[in-house]
């Protein structure tokens, strides 16, 4: 099939077959970062939570995919397999530009990464699909993709974001008594390089570690002080105390800038994610032994609410791995080397 209209010649699909397709598909590549960077830098500027929008996280990727799909195959030679790798090469052309020119962080490109691709793909095979009908038009076709995420820009915000809230929940069992356990619960000030555990949040993605916290007071009402390194601190305003069984408390983040040195689409206090509250529990486990149970609450408002979900429970989890590893190796130390 040919693209190709003596009558109406076609810039995307030219009659006479010049140049070189890997020009032809870095040009449009070329134009379509361009074309994501203004989108990304107008929703960024426009909109607290422009970028956890259906526009940014759905549509770009398959408008930009599709157009550069369309352009390195202006005579609808190629083969489905040419259209079904294209997210790949243009994910790893995002990566090479976000890093360095949009100081993205790993965590907000590793999120994205599977929705870029999936609806890349959607783009990439309804453009293969439309390329086997006679009398498909190259620029407009072209025009038309690339209109779609500035015309959906401009309706999404018309449109309420559904609203969720979740629990992260982990859990461990300790070779030790609740009075043992207790002391730990309220705070371990003095967390040493090595202490904890591997995960894949903290030792591939880069969230910090904690390196301490302590109380300020007792009962409720006092304060968690928690510091996890980098200029990350923040407090824990207690809100359920129970000695010997349960620790609760309610998070506040305020002041909390340098949590951009990872993502500052991430914060865990903003616009479209909050963590609200959290806390530990004990419960017996036999003789001599007790299950500690971290949990972790959070709100979200994102238009995908279901896969956010699904990275609340990594990184959170993640997290809560290490804490009840910390608990676990200070509270089966033996009493003359534990230092609460």
């Amino acid at each position: 099939m040919s693209d190709t209209n003596d009558k109406n010649p076609d810039p995307i699909a030219p009659p006479v077959r010049t140049g070189s397709a890997a020009l032809r598909i870095a040009s449009a590549v070329a134009l379509a970062m361009a074309f994501a960077i203004g989108v990304y830098l107008l929703l960024d500027a426009t909109r607290v939570n422009g970028l956890v929008s259906f526009t940014f996280l759905l549509l770009l990727p398959a408008a930009l995919t599709a157009f550069v799909a369309y352009v390195g195959d202006p005579w609808a030679e190629r083969s489905r397999r040419y259209y079904m790798t294209m997210p790949l090469w243009l994910l790893g052309a995002t990566i090479l530009l976000s890093v360095p020119v949009l100081k993205e962080g790993v965590i907000c490109i590793v999120m994205l990464a599977p929705l870029w691709i999936a609806s890349g793909m959607a783009g990439a095979y309804a453009t293969y699909r439309l390329r086997g009908r006679a009398g498909d038009r190259g620029t407009s076709y072209c025009m038309a993709v690339l209109a779609m995420p500035l015309i959906a820009m401009q309706v999404e915000p018309m449109i309420p974001l559904p609203d969720a809230t979740a629990t992260v929940s982990r859990s461990i069992i300790v070779e030790a008594s609740p009075d043992r356990i207790w002391p730990l619960l309220r705070g371990i000030p003095d967390v040493r390089p090595g202490d904890g555990t591997w995960t894949f949040t903290q030792d591939v993605l880069g969230v910090p570690r904690p390196l301490g916290a302590h109380m300020l007071g007792e009962g409720i009402g006092a304060v968690r002080m928690a510091d996890w390194g980098r200029q990350v601190r923040f407090r824990e305003h207690i809100i359920d105390w129970q000695p010997g069984r349960s620790i609760g408390w309610r998070f506040d983040f305020r002041g909390l800038d340098a949590w951009q040195f990872t993502d500052r689409h991430l914060m865990p206090d903003s616009a479209y994610f909050k963590v609200t509250t959290g806390g530990y529990r004990m419960e017996p486990a036999g003789p001599g032994r007790t299950r500690v149970i971290i949990d972790t609450h959070y709100w979200m408002q994102t238009p995908v609410n279901g896969y956010s979900r699904l990275w609340g429970e990594i990184f959170l989890g993640d997290i809560e791995k290490n804490l009840l590893a910390l608990i676990k190796q200070r509270a089966e130390r033996p009493v003359a080397s534990t230092i609460l």
